[in-house]
């Protein structure tokens, strides 16, 4: 039986696999194309995101509720290899692909406030298929020791826990310190600078527009003026107020345009990575402290709590771009 401490874990838990399932599944199917011919980079990138986050919802997240529930590992010592593999595989191609749309939504801003919208270089789906079939490669090869290093052991009053079992310290270590440079740190700073630069652009731009309607506003001032002085002279005749009127009836023209439709959806969208890149701040840089604290010293403890991270990662970055990107340019198409 489980205990109330038990049963509370295996509860959020379970909340947190029915968020994933339902939020990752959404983003997947809001962003498929709607055209056969009509595939764009963010769609890609949304797709093989959720796709990511689903392997860890369907093949880590649900056996692990499953054996919190039943209080022992009892899937056996071959699942237990998939179990582990499947982990850092998908947790591997997630990290990358939210340093991709980070970086491709960075380029799509800076494009389309400083060039006009211009095509960047991540619009090109080729350049995208080979970044993720490179992230994919990385994932696979940090996944297959753990197929082949874990053990099902027995604890206190025969528990049973699914764990990875190095031949010794010094294999493990390797492992880790490759693991976590090459699929942890890397694409975490360049999330965290990615980031950076919207922030920078978002605040620039907003300044910019800021500083030119006040410009503006004060030019209109100064024109009402001169317009209010020279109609109140005695020298202006009737002829000449109406000659006046239609010259002042154009200066609303001269008001600067409003920012086009998709010139804001890409700031929403931007401002959507701004905050996902936060939520994988925090939790990636706890999950990074307790891989490494764990390849210190080994700890079961350790090793639940960087998956309750890495589980409460893949279920609330689903619906931070649904709601950023994909809920916008839906209600837009309307």
């Amino acid at each position: 039986m489980l205990d109330a401490e038990e049963l509370i874990e295996s509860i959020i838990r379970a909340f947190m696999f029915l968020a994933g399932i339902l939020g990752n599944n959404l983003l997947a199917i809001r962003s498929l194309p709607r055209q056969k011919s009509g595939i764009r980079t963010n769609e890609v990138l949304f797709i093989n995101l959720a796709v990511s986050n689903l392997i860890t919802n369907c093949l880590v997240d649900l056996p692990d509720t499953m054996a919190d529930f039943a209080g022992q590992w009892f899937l056996g010592e071959t699942f237990c290899g998939f179990f582990r593999s499947f982990a850092d595989l998908s947790e591997t191609s997630s990290i990358y692909t939210t340093f991709f749309i980070s970086a491709f939504w960075h380029q799509k801003l800076v494009g389309s406030l400083k060039h006009g919208g211009a095509p960047v270089r991540l619009d090109s789906l080729c350049l995208v298929a080979c970044l993720l079939a490179g992230s994919w490669t990385v994932a696979v090869v940090f996944s297959i020791p753990h197929f082949f290093f874990v053990k099902v052991e027995g604890g206190n009053e025969s528990h049973e826990d699914c764990l990875d079992v190095f031949p010794n310290a010094i294999t493990r270590q390797t492992y880790e310190i490759f693991y976590l440079t090459l699929a942890n740190a890397l694409p975490l700073a360049g999330i965290v600078f990615a980031s950076i630069q919207i922030v920078i652009t978002l605040l620039k731009n907003q300044r910019r527009i800021r500083g030119h309607n006040s410009d503006t506003t004060k030019e209109m001032v100064k024109d009402e003026n001169k317009g209010l002085t020279g109609s109140s002279s005695p020298l202006n005749t009737n002829t000449d107020s109406k000659v006046e009127a239609p010259a002042n009836l154009s200066r609303p023209s001269q008001m600067p345009a409003k920012p086009s439709p998709s010139s804001g959806t890409q700031v929403r969208a931007a401002k959507s990575v701004v905050a996902v890149a936060s939520v994988f701040l925090v939790c990636w840089l706890t999950h990074l402290f307790l891989r490494i604290t764990n390849s210190i010293h080994t700890s079961s403890i350790v090793v639940e709590v960087a998956s309750y991270v890495a589980a409460s990662y893949t279920c609330i970055i689903p619906y931070i771009f649904l709601h950023g990107v994909k809920k916008l340019s839906f209600s837009c198409k309307r």
